[in-house]
Parts: structure tokens; sequence; C-alpha cells
């Protein structure tokens, strides 16, 4: 338990964190508040160093340990990766270095492959995760008996980090990358990185609406709630809670871009590696 002002604050009590090499882990906070609306939540993102595909194993442990320890500072109760790079690379030595709870992502081929009439199914992620060993796992796993084709979208992450969800641009990119996956017969495509849920009008519009597209933030966010009722961690309260955030961009669009993707006006610390947060 914690002694803050004079009274001990209940763990149930105390904050879900979550961050994201960005800001499109936005897209699981969105899932978990829904569902868990008196729940504090606290969101970092790391957005001057993303995105975290193409850094090395070390470089990303590193940034997950940075991410980590700062939300302990804010007296978290629990740690969501929102990010499937981040979670392949360092959630085993997370695990093994913190004593809180801490939950990850993986892209959804297990729900894609039940999911697929046509037996094909394409997944869009960083590079970082579909060279991971985590990825290779569970293609092993739930891949054997569908065809699995990847697309690597470099730029996409970026598109997001600047707001830009309906720019000519991303509709490029988003085309560029989606057409190998129709090409290949894919009925169903998983969307591998919390950043594109929010182009998935995009999506949907180079793909069509008969493409099924999956991602994991309500699957994580239904997991969070059933793992911390289990340890007895779920809020006690039933007044909605608020959110904060934090960003380390050095771009002066950041709040706004943040503002928008969570869908409404928002008040964002800038977080520094020192940990002293401050408005923005």
């Amino acid at each position: 338990m914690t002694v803050t002002e004079n009274h001990v604050v209940s763990p149930r009590n105390r904050p879900i964190a979550v961050f994201d090499s960005g800001v499109g882990g936005i897209s699981v906070l969105q899932h978990i508040h829904a569902l868990l609306p008196y729940e504090q939540l606290l969101y970092v993102a790391d957005s001057k160093y993303a995105p975290y595909g193409n850094k090395t194993l070390a470089e990303i442990q590193a940034r997950c340990f940075e991410m980590t320890n700062f939300l302990i500072n804010q007296d978290a109760k629990a740690i969501v990766v929102a990010c499937n790079t981040a979670t392949a690379a360092a959630i085993d030595t997370m695990r093994a270095k913190y004593t809180l709870p801490i939950f990850g992502m993986e892209p959804a081929v297990k729900p894609a492959a039940e999911a697929s009439k046509s037996g094909i199914i394409g997944v869009l992620a960083t590079t970082g995760t579909l060279k991971s060993a985590q990825f290779a796992g569970l293609l092993e796993s739930y891949g054997r008996n569908v065809k699995v084709v990847t697309q690597a979208c470099v730029g996409l992450v970026e598109c997001v980090e600047r707001g830009e969800l309906d720019a000519e641009n991303s509709l490029k990119l988003v085309r560029q990358y989606c057409q190998p996956l129709l090409d290949e017969g894919a009925d169903t495509i998983v969307l591998g990185c919390t950043h594109y849920p929010f182009l998935r009008p995009l999506i949907e519009q180079a793909v069509g609406k008969d493409i099924a597209l999956i991602d994991t933030g309500a699957a994580v966010a239904k997991h969070l709630q059933k793992r911390l009722s289990a340890l007895n961690l779920l809020a006690e309260s039933t007044q909605m809670a608020e959110v904060k955030f934090w960003t380390n961009s050095e771009s002066t669009t950041a709040p706004v871009v943040i503002a928008q993707l969570w869908g409404k006006s928002v008040d964002v610390r800038v977080f520094s590696d020192a940990r002293q947060p401050h408005p923005l």
C-alpha cells in the first residue's frame, strides 16, 4: 500500500498504466476505458523514440524499462505494454524485473485463422514485430492450417503520429501495403500494430467491406479485467475516473494529435527521461 497525505491508498484504487512507442496505444486505452470506466488510467507516449520497429532489442528493452520506472513512480498497480514490437522484445524481461502485473500485445493470428473462410490471412505489422521470435511462435502455434501473408508497413506509424488519419499520403501507403495481401487471396487481415486501428477507415477503403479486419485491443481489455479481478485489484470506485496523458514528443502538435485520437480535449504533460513531467 501507498501512504499519501496521511492516508493509505488501497492497491485497488491505484491507476492502471498504459504505454506505447507513441500514440498508437491510445487505441488500446480506449477499449480499457470503455470496459473499465471507473479505473484511473495513465498513458505515456514514447513518441520521441517512435517507431520501435527499427530499434535493436536492447534499445527497445531500455525504453520499456524507462517507461515502466516512470509509471511505477506514478503509483501504477498494473502496466499494459500497448505495443506489439515492445511486447515481443521486452515482455519476458519486464516480468522478470518487476513484480506488478504486466500485460502485453500480440498480433491476432489465432482469431484471424479461426475467422478466415479462404484459409488465407494477411498481417500488417512493423518490421520489428514480424521478425520477432514471438511472432514466429504465433505462426507455429496458430498458422499451421492457414496461409499467412505478412506485410511490413514502413511509414504508417509516422502517419498516425502526425495525426494524418485521412491524408492522401496515408491512403497511398495503406493501398501499397494491403494490395499484396489481397493479391494472395487474404479474406482476413490482422492489424498487427496498435497504431493501425486509427487508419481503419483508410484500410477499409483500400480492401473493401468484405475483408475482415482484426485487432487485439478489446481482447487485451477483457484479459486485463479478468486478471485484475482475480488479483482483487479492480477499483472500488463507481465514479468515472480520470485519464492522464504524457508524451516526450518534441512536436508542438502532440497534444492536438493525442486529443484527436482520444476523441476529446485532454491535458497532456511532457515526459522526459529525467522523469520531470510538466504541462505542455
